[in-house]
């Protein structure tokens, strides 16, 4: 468990007080320890309870509040004040998508330390990620579809299998199973959606990762649902009606190598929840602008290539509003049929 410096002691009661007055309660406080927490020392990971490791910028993340508007410039990493706002981005990518005749699902990965808080002496219950609701609210008010995966998580998160890595940044397996779950809910059963029954199988097996917060020195087992095609195809393709974009949330457990095997990753679960295979374009590294970017280029490169979408699923972690190197508008060309 972590022990609270007097420092941080002294900052949580400040900021409960202030929580009395202002009847934000436990988000607030718990921000405050956040930010607390992210600026004392300089390790990549924190330690909280029972093995669980957590990222300092995502800390950083949660502790800066609200971070678009008039705030986003103040507390952006982005390389330049005028990408700090990731409302006019997303706002903007919504709107050609939708002239495009594409659907937008923005699937933001919910924070570590908003759905287990208990894990760095936060509360237990109840959802406290009250900045991130605010911010999809406004969203939503805008046109866009946001699937707030916060929601489920919290109620999956006392459950088995776990929703996170312990000692990795990354959301697991099942987390991934549940999220595209989700997206099919949110999809519907549009006509284009022509879904090929019995063309994958899954399996279940427990996968050994060593967890990127662990400095190489630890490691922990995960239930997986590891998803194949029933005749040996590949569990992407290039003109997919449906694309899957983001950071490295939508290649973990899919691409192998250091991010832990294959066919267990968002992309592969898409495949067995809506019985194709969906289309991927991930970076490792901001899922924010260089997705997009890489989103043009392929673009770019084939003019028929965005005739055939017909959703997008955009999936990043959440700290990417604040730690990313900024939000810029990125055109979508136009379509050749």
């Amino acid at each position: 468990m972590h022990k609270l410096t007097i420092c941080s002691l002294f900052i949580t009661f400040c900021c409960f007080t202030t929580c009395v007055a202002t009847g934000e309660g436990p988000a607030a406080t718990f921000r405050a320890e956040c930010a607390t927490l992210s600026a004392e020392g300089d390790a990549m990971a924190i330690p909280g309870s029972d093995g669980w490791l957590f990222l300092r910028s995502e800390l950083r993340h949660i502790g800066v509040g609200q971070f678009w508007g008039e705030a986003a410039p103040k507390v952006s990493k982005a390389n330049s004040p005028d990408k700090a706002d990731p409302l006019p981005a997303i706002i903007d990518f919504n709107e050609q998508l939708k002239k495009a005749g594409i659907t937008l699902i923005l699937m933001p990965v919910p924070c570590k330390a908003l759905v287990h808080p208990e894990k760095l002496g936060g509360p237990a219950e109840g959802r406290i990620d009250a900045v991130h609701q605010e911010f999809y609210k406004e969203l939503a008010a805008k046109g866009v579809m946001v699937l707030d995966l916060a929601e489920a998580f919290a109620k999956e998160k006392a459950k088995e299998p776990l929703l996170y890595c312990k000692t990795d940044t990354h959301w697991s397996p099942y987390a991934c199973e549940l999220a595209a779950k989700l997206v099919k809910e949110r999809l519907g059963a549009p006509a284009w959606l022509e879904a090929k029954p019995g063309a994958f199988t899954t399996s279940v097996e427990t996968r050994n990762i060593v967890g990127d917060l662990t400095d190489g020195q630890g490691s922990e087992d995960l239930p997986v649902r590891v998803v194949t095609s029933a005749d040996g195809s590949e569990l992407t393709d290039k003109a997919s009606p449906v694309l899957l974009l983001g950071d490295s949330h939508t290649l973990v457990f899919h691409t192998g190598q250091e991010l832990h095997g294959t066919g267990a990753g968002l992309a592969d679960q898409l495949a067995a929840e809506l019985g194709i295979a969906v289309d991927v374009i991930g970076v490792r590294g901001s899922g924010a602008t260089p997705a997009r970017v890489n989103l043009l280029r392929r673009a770019k490169a084939d003019s028929t290539y965005l005739a055939g979408k017909q959703a997008v699923v955009w999936c990043f972690t959440a700290r990417e509003f604040t730690e990313s190197s900024g939000w810029s508008l990125v055109p979508v060309p136009a379509t050749t049929p």
